[in-house]
């Protein structure tokens, strides 16, 4: 099977939803000529032109609101937010409108729109251009979450949210865009709501979202030659959650560390502990972990984000602690 970066699926899967529907178009900011902040819709606006790439001034309320009236129309617009720190501009289109429309309208009004964004964390954007915010839109019924880990799971998670007849947002990490793996060249999609088993393993459970994956199944590696035999677990839609498979493994190994690049407090990692002492206390044998940001304003200098940053030697770290029970 042939190779691709997490970019060039995510292209790839905006090019063959575009020649499969005249419905589907792009807006955002820089996404034509420039091909996007990141790259992601470069060779789109060669490829399908001006009318279905759409450059948008510097307005993120304008971006979803075009895209949410587009929608109601029964097109299949793919906006662009360019840092997911800006999303809070948009939250009254996506929120307070896109994702209730269908609820209030008794199923007649679809917002079937697809919102791309990534966060920068890693990268030295400094603390207004790295947040990472997916339990934000916990709080927002009608409206799914998707934070791809691997090339492999951003192609097909986003055609499955191209399908969707409600709103998506889709969140991109921009410190995975150059990572590699396998992609299929056909049609495939991800379905929405289902986690992956990324690695199997007996004596506990990585609950890891977005970049967290790859580095907690780096320390899943060096915690096997300790001996210990870690199952690491990628949701890979964070609403909805794949509660069961979660449940599932933490029947299985009694312990659960959950590694988010979400601040502690009210961040996903929460949830997915709040779920399993519901649904699972009987089969802890020990207290939960979290590994995930400090409440702290991401620092600007390089070494210092580093030190504010999950890795996977802290996840490690957390994950030796949490044997010792």
């Amino acid at each position: 099977m042939r190779e691709l970066t997490y970019l060039e699926a995510l292209n790839e899967a905006l090019s063959s939803a575009m020649e499969r529907s005249n419905d589907v178009f792009l807006l955002g900011e820089d996404i034509g000529a420039y091909g996007g902040a990141f790259g992601v819709t470069k060779g789109l606006l060669q490829e399908f032109g001006a009318d279905r790439v759409i450059d948008t001034p510097i307005s993120e309320a304008a971006i979803v609101g075009a895209a949410l009236g587009a929608s109601l129309l029964g097109m299949k617009p793919v906006a662009e937010i360019m840092y997911m720190d800006f999303l809070p501009i948009s939250m009254d289109q996506l929120v307070t409108h896109a994702a209730k429309l269908y609820y209030m309208s008794g199923g007649q009004l679809k917002a079937g729109l697809v919102l791309r964004t990534q966060y920068s964390l890693g990268r030295a954007h400094g603390a207004q251009h790295s947040e990472f915010l997916p339990a934000w839109f916990l709080q927002a019924p009608g409206l799914k979450v998707v934070a791809p880990s691997t090339p492999h799971d951003a192609k097909g998670l986003l055609n499955a949210s191209l399908k969707e007849k409600g709103p998506v947002l889709f969140v991109e990490c921009a410190m995975l865009y150059k990572s590699k793996g396998d992609v299929p060249e056909g049609y495939y999609e991800v379905p929405l709501g289902k986690a992956d088993v990324k690695r199997q393993g007996g004596d506990m459970t990585i609950v890891a979202i977005s970049r967290m994956v790859p580095e907690a199944l780096a320390a899943a590696e060096r915690l096997a030659e300790k001996g210990i035999d870690a199952e690491v677990i990628d949701p890979r839609t964070i609403q909805p959650l794949d509660r069961k498979t979660i449940i599932d493994s933490v029947s299985k190994t009694g312990r659960l560390l959950i590694a988010s690049d979400d601040m502690k407090t009210g961040g996903v990692g929460a949830e997915i502990a709040a779920t399993v002492f519901e649904e699972a206390f009987d089969r802890l044998k020990a207290p939960l972990s979290r590994v995930c940001s400090p409440d702290l304003p991401i620092p600007f200098a390089s070494p210092l984000e580093k030190e504010y940053m999950p890795s996977s030697e802290k996840v490690e770290k957390a994950a030796l602690e949490l044997a010792k029970w």
